[in-house]
């Protein structure tokens, strides 16, 4: 079986983060696909086979399915797009049914999602207090313009936004520690963002129920931190860019538009970059 390995949301040649592509007439077993997950080794490996008009996709990362990936999505949309020209592509998700876009500009492929519903809710007090535990941070850590949620753009993380930057660089947490408390609230990557201008935010996620310290771009968290801002009414004007996995050397750049409507869909944009167009697993 062929894997195609993606870096989505990449500067140029540079950063992104890698996600394995599997495209094929009919998906494998569920049993199948988590172990070629976990031989790719990324924090997400896709698949991808025909359904009527679309595709039915399902997302693995290395120890979990989960519902919603949005890097292994970009890296989809360009690898179908490579395949089957520029174009929009249906997806059948496993909770939502969502759309991706793949296109061609000179020798640089792009893709942009459209993820499903977003909605937030403030975030238990005890979920805070652990994450802050966690994290190694104080309530006067946060930033007080945008309050701990739960924000859900097709899974639900945890937003943490910091005062400063440094705070975000210095970012260490034990694994196993993070995956109980992610398990204990249901809880896909926390995001930890920092705000250095109303349209420009520099994030971490950390992935621990994923087996994966942290991904070096997370465009479902992306989506969801965009949604909850339209909810909180953050001045965004129309829309955000992130740059994240600066911290791990992989400097990757998400451009998130936001619609005014509350709760529909988010667009989350990048260039992808190839890793290794082909392979065998």
């Amino acid at each position: 079986m062929d894997v195609v390995r993606v870096a989505a949301f990449a500067e140029g040649q540079v950063g992104g983060s890698p996600a394995g592509v599997v495209i094929c007439g009919e998906l494998p077993s569920a049993d199948a696909m988590q172990a070629i997950a976990a031989e790719v080794g990324y924090s997400e490996t896709v698949f991808a086979a025909p359904s009527g008009p679309g595709w039915r996709v399902r997302y693995f990362a290395p120890e979990v399915e989960v519902d919603f990936c949005g890097h292994a999505t970009i890296a989809l949309g360009a690898t179908l797009a490579e395949r089957h020209g520029s174009g929009v592509f249906e997806l059948q998700i496993n909770r939502a049914s969502i759309t991706v876009e793949g296109r061609r500009d000179g020798s640089a492929m792009f893709a942009a999602l459209q993820s499903p519903p977003t909605h937030s809710r403030p975030a238990p007090a005890q979920l805070v207090a652990g994450a802050l535990a966690l994290f190694c941070l104080g309530a006067g850590d946060l930033d007080p313009r945008i309050p701990s949620a739960i924000a859900h753009g097709g899974a639900d993380h945890l937003v943490l936004a910091l005062d400063t930057r440094a705070r975000l660089a210095a970012m260490r947490y034990d694994m196993e520690a993070g995956r109980a408390l992610a398990l204990a609230y249901g809880i896909g990557t926390f995001i930890l963002v920092h705000a250095e201008a109303p349209q420009l935010f520099h994030a971490r996620n950390p992935f621990p129920i994923g087996g994966v310290y942290e991904d070096p771009a997370t465009g479902a968290a992306a989506a969801a931190l965009a949604g909850y801002l339209r909810d909180l009414g953050w001045p965004h004007g129309g829309s955000i860019d992130i740059v994240q996995g600066e911290d791990m050397g992989m400097r990757s750049h998400l451009h998130v538009a936001i619609p005014p409507t509350r709760g529909a869909s988010i667009r989350v944009s990048g260039q992808t970059r190839p890793i290794q167009w082909k392979q065998t697993a």
